[in-house]
């Protein structure tokens, strides 16, 4: 049994997988998934697991190169938008439709119960050497 890090054996296993150059995208329980891409849905109820506790645990294992938000989350999500900064000095932000649109291509969708608006975030893999 794993000692600490992410113990659900469905997402360890996803990210496992990636490489360099992945899109992985964390998202609330509002946000449509699109056919394609690895789902590991960790939405129990309405905020649980929130985004924030999910993206920490997630950036813990990752080697990250870049990030992309909606626009949207400045107005809508304070909270959502200072962690994203707080975590991607150079975060990309395009149109909330515009998002969907790329988050197609992830090759992981991770869902958990997040019930403010805009709280998803695609992340660009990069490589730790």
């Amino acid at each position: 049994m794993k000692r600490n890090g992410i113990l659900n054996r469905h997402l360890a296993g996803a990210v496992a997988e990636l490489g360099h150059g992945d899109g992985v995208l964390v998202c609330d329980a509002g946000m449509p998934i699109p056919d394609g891409p690895r789902v590991v849905d960790l939405a129990f109820r309405a905020g649980v697991p929130a985004f924030a506790e999910v993206l920490e645990g997630l950036l813990a294992e990752l080697v990250v190169e870049g990030a992309t938000a909606a626009t949207e989350v400045r107005e809508a999500n304070q909270e959502a938008s200072d962690l994203l900064d707080g975590h991607f000095p150079s975060l990309d932000l395009v149109s909330h439709e515009r998002l969907k649109e790329l988050s197609a291509g992830a090759r992981l969708v991770v869902r958990t119960g997040e019930a403010r608006p805009y709280a998803n975030v695609l992340l660009r893999c990069g490589v730790f050497f």
